[in-house]
C-alpha cells in the first residue's frame, strides 16, 4: 500500500467517527463500560488474594519444647527451617514467655511468686508458605526428636484454604463471562454500525474495491474508538477504585486486622492499567468492526 493511500484510509477511518457519530458513540459506550467492569473485576480479585495471604502469614503453628539444652535447641530449630514449606520461624524463649505471662497478670503477682520454676516452655512459632501441608508439618514436626507438642489452627487453616479456591474460582468465572459479554455486545454492535454503511460498502465493492481497501478504514475507526474508551475506563476505574480504598480505609482497626491496608495503590499499577485498557480496547474495536464486516464485502 503506497503511503499516500495509507494517509488517505488513515483520515478515512478517523473522520468517520464523527460522520457516523452515534453509531460510534454507542459502541465507545459498550467497550468503555466493558472494559471499567473487568478492570475493576481484576483489582479487586487482586486485593482478595493479597487479604487472603496475608492472612495466612499470620496464621502460625506453635512448637512446644522442654527442658532443652542450648544445643537441642539449635538442632530443632535447624531441623524446622530445613523442612520445604517453612516460610519464618522465630524463636520464643521460656523466659520470654514467663515476663510476658507475669505482665498480663500482675494483679496476680503472689501466684508468680509462690512459683519456684519457670513452667512455660520453649516455644517455636512457624510461619508455613502453602497452609495446606500444615498437617503433613504438624506431623514432621512432632517427630523431631525433644519436641514437645505442636500446635497449629488446623480449622482456620482449612477454611482460607478453602475460601481462596472459592474466590479464584468466582473471580475466573465473572473474569471469563464479563470477556464473553463484552465480546458479544461490541461485535453486535458494530454489525450495526457496519449494516447502517452496507450501501457504501457495496459501493466501493462495485468500483472495484479490494477488500483490504474497504476494511482499513473500518479497522482504523474501531481501534481509534477502542481506544478512547480504553482511556476513559482508566479515568473511571481510577476514581471507582480510589473512591472504593478509600471508604474500607476510613476505619482502620478492622481492616489492618484484614490485611486490607496491604491492598494495591492504584498509582502503582496505573500504567499498566491505562496500557492494558487501551490494547484490549482497540483490539475489541477493531477486530468486532472487521468480523463484522464479512457478508457485506460478498457483493
Amino acid at each position: 500500500m503506497r503511503g499516500s493511500n495509507f494517509r488517505y484510509l488513515m483520515k478515512q477511518g478517523i473522520v468517520s467517527v464523527w460522520h457516523n457519530r452515534m453509531m460510534s458513540f454507542a459502541s465507545f459506550c459498550i467497550i468503555m463500560v466493558s472494559l471499567l467492569l473487568i478492570s475493576l473485576c481484576v483489582l479487586v480479585a487482586f486485593d482478595i488474594s493479597i487479604v487472603i495471604e496475608g492472612a495466612e502469614e499470620k496464621n502460625e503453628m506453635l512448637v512446644y519444647v522442654d527442658d532443652a539444652s542450648e544445643e537441642q535447641l539449635v538442632r530443632i530449630e535447624e531441623t524446622i527451617k530445613s523442612h520445604p514449606y517453612v516460610a519464618a520461624i522465630v524463636f520464643y524463649s521460656k523466659e520470654e514467655a514467663w515476663e510476658d505471662q507475669k505482665a498480663e497478670m500482675e494483679d496476680y503477682a503472689e501466684l508468680f511468686d509462690a512459683l519456684h520454676e519457670n513452667p512455660m516452655p520453649d516455644t517455636f512459632r512457624v510461619t508455613l508458605s502453602d497452609l495446606t501441608k500444615i498437617e503433613s508439618a504438624r506431623d514432621v514436626f512432632a517427630a523431631i526428636e525433644g519436641v514437645e507438642s505442636v500446635s497449629a489452627p488446623y480449622d482456620f487453616a482449612s477454611v482460607l484454604v478453602s475460601l481462596r479456591a472459592t474466590l479464584a474460582v468466582i473471580a475466573g468465572a465473572m473474569l471469563i463471562a464479563l470477556i464473553i459479554v463484552c465480546i458479544v455486545i461490541v461485535y453486535n454492535s458494530a454489525r450495526t454500525s457496519v449494516f447502517a454503511r452496507r450501501k457504501e460498502i457495496g459501493i466501493m465493492k462495485s468500483v472495484g474495491a479490494t477488500n483490504a481497501f474497504i476494511k482499513f478504514p473500518f479497522f482504523i475507526e474501531g481501534m481509534f474508538i477502542g481506544i478512547v474508551a480504553g482511556a476513559v475506563s482508566w479515568i473511571l476505574c481510577k476514581l471507582a477504585y480510589e473512591a472504593l480504598v478509600s471508604f474500607f480505609a476510613g476505619d482502620l482497626t478492622i481492616w489492618q486486622i484484614l490485611g486490607l491496608v496491604n491492598v494495591i495503590q492504584f498509582g502503582d499499577v496505573m500504567w499498566i492499567v491505562l496500557g492494558a485498557n487501551c490494547l484490549a480496547g482497540a483490539f475489541l474495536g477493531a477486530t468486532g468492526t472487521v468480523l463484522s464486516m464479512g457478508k457485506h464485502l460478498k457483493v
